[in-house]
């Protein structure tokens, strides 16, 4: 199998932020999702959290890093973002969240659809420690990515 070129390293080998000046604008899209795992008890007891609502706090949380993302990876391009969504659902073992990020721009959203999705579990996490420290933080997942040059891929099955 050949192996592929990444570009974010220069021939020396060195970091560097790719140039993406050539590239087209195109409208670009991407779905992200974790989970947080927690016990039934701890579920029961989000609505009485004193911190206040850990999910409402968590999809703001979410929406905020999604914007923020090229100030904590430092490869990232600062993009103006058209649109961040993140939607927080109670399950039976956990809470789920998903996230959506778009923009019209030369580069993906790849990267602020998984920081949504991070940040907002690391906010309910943060939230709701003081009932469970051993809820799990698990399947950061990209689901799917639209725009661009390599143009639509979605995760055949999430895990």
């Amino acid at each position: 199998m050949a192996r592929q070129k990444l570009s974010h390293f220069d021939a020396a080998g060195e970091a560097r932020m790719v140039d993406v000046s050539a590239k087209a604008e195109t409208q670009r899209t991407a779905r992200a999702h974790a989970f947080v795992r927690m016990s039934r008890a701890t579920l029961r007891a989000l609505p009485d959290n004193p911190k206040g609502n850990p999910l409402e706090v968590a999809r703001f949380a979410g929406i905020q890093a999604a914007k923020r993302t090229s100030d904590l990876i430092p490869m990232c391009h600062p993009l103006m973002l058209t649109h961040v969504d993140v939607r927080v659902t109670l399950k039976r073992d956990g809470v789920l969240i998903e996230t959506e990020a778009s923009t019209t721009g030369q580069t993906g959203v790849e990267m602020e659809a998984l920081t949504a999705a991070s940040v907002a579990a690391l906010t309910v996490y943060d939230m709701t420690k003081a009932l469970d420290k051993g809820m799990t933080i698990e399947q950061l997942e990209l689901l799917e990515k639209t725009g661009g040059k390599s143009g639509t891929w979605r995760r055949s099955k999430p895990v």
